[in-house]
């Protein structure tokens, strides 16, 4: 059984490892997971531990919906949200769910380990 300590490293080092290899420029016409994770990174202090929604959360999440301009970007970022969601504890899950509402920004697909992201369009 994992602790809810090693489950929480365990996400921040999968967001940390992730953006680090978004450093790495894009080689293809589709998102990467590493663009996805790097730009929300702003986002991991809050769905680690709640709080105030930082802004610069906010904005990256405005600016990767506004990235996904075909229907293989929206499901390859859709397929890296629902990879983080499915390490997440409930309590993470839900504040990760919540960020478009409490950004004002409408994302194309739901954040959740359970979405069927093929259907994404």
């Amino acid at each position: 059984m994992v602790t809810a300590g090693k489950q929480n490293l365990a996400l921040l080092l999968l967001f940390c490892t992730v953006a680090a290899a978004a450093i790495v420029p894009r080689a293809s016409a589709v998102i990467t997971c590493g663009e996805v994770y790097s730009t929300l990174y702003p986002c991991v202090g809050y769905i680690m531990n709640g709080g105030k929604v930082p802004g610069a959360c906010c904005s990256g999440l405005a600016s990767l919906v506004t990235s996904l301009k075909t229907t293989p970007d929206r499901r390859a970022a859709c397929a890296c949200a629902k990879a983080a969601a499915g390490s997440a504890n409930p309590v993470q899950l839900g504040r990760a769910m919540g960020l478009p509402g409490k950004c004002g920004v409408h994302i194309p697909f739901k954040i959740s380990p359970n979405v069927d992201c093929s259907k994404i369009k």
